[in-house]
Formats: C-alpha cells, sequence, structure tokens
C-alpha cells in the first residue's frame, strides 16, 4: 500500500476500508493467535474464530454504502454480529458493536470521536459478559481504550495500542494458566491485531510476513467442568435477551447471549447441549447452531500444534477428514474416526481449510470426504497439493459421507480403501428437509412441476428435489415411502427448528411405516435443515 498523508478525521469510506485491511493483518497472524490459546481457556482456534467475525464484517462492508457512516457502522455491527465465532468471536462482536454504535450518527470520526470510540467498545465488552474475567480479551480493551489519545487519528490508535500491549503483557499475571503455559491471552492478542491492522491501513503499511508460529504447552491442564462449547443464532425471538440469557444462564458457564439488528447469539459452555438448544429454539428461529465436544476439540489443536506426535513406524496406513456440519453428525464422524473441517451447503471450507487437517492427521495417507457437492473440488484441490498423501472419496451428500466412513479402516491403506468406501457410499440414500429460499417452479426428473412459494417446505433426494409442500414431517414420510425397497436401517437427524414434539411424532409415523426396518433418531442435524435422513 502506498504510504498515506496522515488525517484530522476519518470518513465512512476511510474507515471501512481500515476495517477491511484489519481482516487481511488479523488473517496474517492467525495461526500464531490460534498457537497462543491454551487449554482449558476456551476456543483452541481464537484466531480462526477472530478472522472468520471479521470476514464476515468484510463482507458486510463490500456491500454497504461507502458515502454513509450509519451504513459502515451497521455493516460493522451486523457483520461481527452473524459471523462471530466461538467465545472470542463473540466478544469482539460486541466490542465492535460498541465502536459502530459510537460512531453510527457521525459524519466523519475525528480523534476525539475515535477514542470515545474505543472507550465504548470496550464498555460493551465488559457489558455482554454475565462474568468478565481480567487477564482476557476484556482487559485488553480496557487498556487499549485508557491509552486512546492524541491529535489525530493516527495518534490516538498509536498510543492505544501502546496501552493495550502493556494490558496484554499483563495478562499471564492476571490468569495463572497463561503464566503455567508461558503465554500472553490468545483473544486479547487478536484484538490488537484487529487495530493494528486499522492504523497500518490509515499509514500505508504493507502487510507483513507470517511470523514462524510456536507451539506452546498445551498439557497438564485439568479439563472444564463442562464439556460442549454450545452456540446458537436466532431470529424473530419472542423474548427479550435479558430473559434468554436468564434462561441459558442454568445450563453451564462461559455464557454470552447479545444481540443486534434483530437477531440473538449465544455461547455457553454447558453438559446438556440438546436440552439448552430444544429451550431456547421455544423462543426464536434457529439459524445457526454449533456444538463442540472440547476435549476432542484439545486433542485436535494438540495434533495441528504438533505436540502429538509418533514415530514413522507406528503411523496408522490411513487417516480420514470429513466436511461436515450439525453437532450429531459431527459427533458421529468423529467417533468413526474422522478429523473435522466445519462447513458444509452455504458455508464451503476453504482449499487451505482442509489442506490444513489433512496434514493435521498422523497417518500415512488421509482420505477426504467432501459431503457436498459445491466441496468436492475444493477437496480435489486440496489432494493435489498434499501431493500424493491425500485421496478424495467424492462424496456428495453428509448420507453418503456417513456411509463412506463406516467403511473406513486405518488399518488399510488409503489407495485399496477408496474403492471400498466409494461403494459404501453409494449404497445409503439421503433425504434432506429444508425450506426454500425464493418463490419458483421446477419440473422433477419423474416429470412433475411444482410450485413452490418462499419459505415453503421442500424435500430433496440425493440431491434433487422431490417434494414441496405440507409439513417437515409429511415431507419425511412421502419421501421414504416412494424410495423405500426393504432397507434396515433410517436414521434421523434433526435440525435446531424441530421440537421435541416434532421429534417424537416423526420417529412414531416411521415406526408405524417401517415396521420391518432401525429407526434411529438423533439431534445435532444441520443447521439448514428440519431433518436429514439416511436409509441403507
Amino acid at each position: 500500500m502506498p504510504e498515506q498523508t496522515p488525517t484530522q478525521t476519518l470518513s465512512p469510506g476511510q474507515l471501512a476500508e481500515a476495517f477491511r485491511y484489519a481482516t487481511d493483518w488479523l488473517g496474517v497472524f492467525r495461526e500464531q493467535v490460534n498457537a497462543l490459546n491454551v487449554y482449558p481457556v476456551p476456543d483452541g482456534d481464537t484466531g480462526t474464530n477472530m478472522h472468520l467475525t471479521m470476514q464476515s464484517v468484510r463482507r458486510e462492508l463490500d456491500t454497504c454504502d461507502q458515502n454513509s457512516m450509519p451504513s459502515v457502522a451497521r455493516a460493522i455491527s451486523y457483520g461481527a454480529l452473524l459471523g462471530a465465532r466461538g467465545n472470542s468471536g463473540v466478544i469482539l462482536s460486541q466490542l465492535l458493536k460498541g465502536f459502530s454504535d459510537s460512531i453510527r450518527e457521525l459524519k466523519n470520526v475525528t480523534a476525539a470521536q475515535l477514542s470515545a470510540a474505543l472507550q465504548a467498545a470496550q464498555k460493551a465488552g465488559y457489558g455482554a459478559v454475565m462474568k468478565p474475567v481480567e487477564g482476557t480479551i476484556l482487559s485488553v480493551a480496557r487498556g487499549l481504550a485508557e491509552g486512546a489519545k492524541g491529535d489525530s487519528p493516527d495518534m490516538v490508535l498509536e498510543n492505544a495500542l501502546l496501552a493495550g500491549q502493556v494490558a496484554l503483557d499483563h495478562t499471564p499475571e492476571q490468569l495463572p494458566v497463561l503464566k503455567q503455559a508461558g503465554v500472553v491471552d490468545s483473544g486479547g492478542q487478536g484484538y490488537l491485531y484487529v487495530v493494528q491492522g486499522i492504523l497500518a491501513s490509515l499509514r500505508g503499511d504493507e502487510l507483513p510476513a507470517a511470523p514462524d508460529v510456536t507451539a506452546y504447552a498445551q498439557e497438564g491442564f485439568e479439563h472444564e467442568e463442562f464439556g460442549y462449547c454450545t452456540e446458537f443464532l436466532m431470529e424473530k425471538a419472542t423474548l427479550p435477551i435479558e430473559k434468554i440469557r436468564e434462561l441459558v444462564a442454568p445450563f453451564g458457564d462461559s455464557l454470552l447471549v447479545v444481540g443486534a439488528e434483530g437477531f440473538v447469539k449465544g455461547h455457553i459452555h454447558t453438559n446438556e447441549p440438546d436440552d439448552l438448544l430444544a429451550t431456547v429454539g421455544r423462543h426464536g428461529r434457529m439459524l445457526k447452531t454449533k456444538v463442540e465436544d472440547m476435549a476432542e476439540q484439545h486433542t485436535e489443536i494438540l495434533a495441528q500444534a504438533g505436540s502429538v506426535t509418533r514415530a514413522e513406524q507406528e503411523l496408522p496406513k490411513s487417516g480420514l477428514v470429513a466436511v461436515a456440519s450439525g453437532y450429531g453428525l459431527v459427533k458421529l464422524f468423529r467417533s468413526l474416526g474422522a478429523r473435522i473441517v466445519s462447513g458444509g451447503q452455504t458455508a464451503n471450507p476453504s482449499v487451505q481449510d482442509i489442506v490444513d487437517a489433512a496434514r493435521s492427521v498422523s497417518a500415512e495417507r488421509v482420505i477426504i470426504l467432501p459431503n457436498n457437492k459445491n466441496v468436492l473440488m475444493a477437496a480435489q484441490k486440496a489432494a493435489e497439493l498434499l501431493e500424493g498423501r491425500a485421496e478424495v472419496v467424492p462424496t456428495r451428500t453428509l448420507g453418503q459421507g456417513v456411509g463412506a466412513a463406516l467403511a473406513f479402516s486405518q488399518d488399510t491403506d488409503a489407495s485399496e480403501l477408496v474403492e471400498t468406501m466409494q461403494e459404501a457410499a453409494k449404497a445409503v440414500t439421503t433425504f434432506e428437509v429444508t425450506r426454500a429460499s425464493r418463490t419458483t417452479s421446477l419440473t422433477t426428473k419423474d416429470g412433475r412441476t411444482l410450485e413452490i412459494a418462499d419459505g415453503d417446505v421442500i424435500g430433496l433426494q440425493d440431491d434433487e428435489l422431490t417434494h414441496a409442500g405440507g409439513s417437515p414431517e409429511d415431507a419425511v414420510l412421502e419421501m421414504l415411502t416412494h424410495s423405500y425397497a426393504g432397507q434396515e436401517i433410517i436414521t434421523v437427524f434433526t435440525g435446531p427448528n424441530v421440537t421435541p414434539e416434532q421429534q417424537q411424532d416423526v420417529k412414531d409415523r416411521l415406526g408405524k411405516e417401517f415396521q420391518m426396518a432401525e429407526i434411529e433418531l438423533h439431534a445435532g442435524g444441520p443447521d439448514l435443515y428440519d431433518y436429514l435422513v439416511t436409509m441403507e
């Protein structure tokens, strides 16, 4: 970037560009921030979560009115909330909400107003957490706010960063777990990088090279009392945020329930993710959920950091990587030996995400299951970059992926497994019940014309639209009845908007209709679906 002349005020366009550049700046240091995280401090992928949050901000900025401060401010706040991932991402979204609310009605941002915005950010961050803990991103946000003084925006940010660094360096004295591992707080470091990126944009600094990443001690810590990191994004809430927070609080700790622009975002560590999501789901429409087994996540962090190593002769012949979403399906794939790449329909992972996951697997070679037709090309490209260390089984649905994973064996060479896993995938029929995103008219493969209105229930069989209208439960029964040919097992994964009563209804109806089949029902299907059903 060319060097910029210091300015006394920031226009909406300058601010938008600064946040875009801050996203790239944080991306350079993403893995370094990840490596700083020590268990059981929440969210071992802090850098990734914060970067994903900022990427969502950038997407909103790309489509907003760059000449309007209200539009830019809304894009920052709205994008951060929608994209917030993990404890660190949710707190970052609230810091950015406080910042945005402070500047929303301005034409341009002066040095004094920028200082006030950083102070508003830290107040919003502290206000979002029921039990604020010092030695975290909150302490760094306060340090930044207290140091934010100067006669120009550049000087305000420079002084803020100096004070923020002091606060960050002090975090090991505030949290014993950080001192034990010899690290500073990862979320605080990530927030400093965001602010550094904003200043670098104003000054015209080039992006630095990514630093070498050190794997810090991640072992020797006791696990948390609560095992599942649970998140949800909900719209059309029928209760105020304070009431939803009260509703969620008894389920665990590390609680964050925040909202903006008509959405509610929640994060909590709990041992009862199913009950929690069912309880919250009665008071709005769930858009996204995420449940992570933190003990298993910790094992993956250790592997990715290089802390889990094996002698070459001890390596299993094959490892497994699966792209998946929906905590029930993620749990199933993990139980079958897979390393998980989060993603799927509308949330396709990058080639690099798949490469990183494959490289973290301790095995001679790795099999990749894309589990979505839109992820297939990324998986194939990842296999090319892995230079012969990976094979792709071209699964196009999560159901096919489950079938393939059931045929996986770490003791068999990957090249021998591919054909067996492909045949196993083909033996599974996948049914998906979701909602139409627009009004349209489509002709099915068997020549039927389906008139579909926005929001209608629709059903897909192996990714082909076959049903429209009625209730989600009706769609499941109709599609399975039409396709049933004596299959022995029917497995149903329910989405976050399916009530316990609906779950029982569909189970009873399937049991009555398919008496010769074994019916299995699990919570934790993909967010976009009411039901995902496999028949084999």
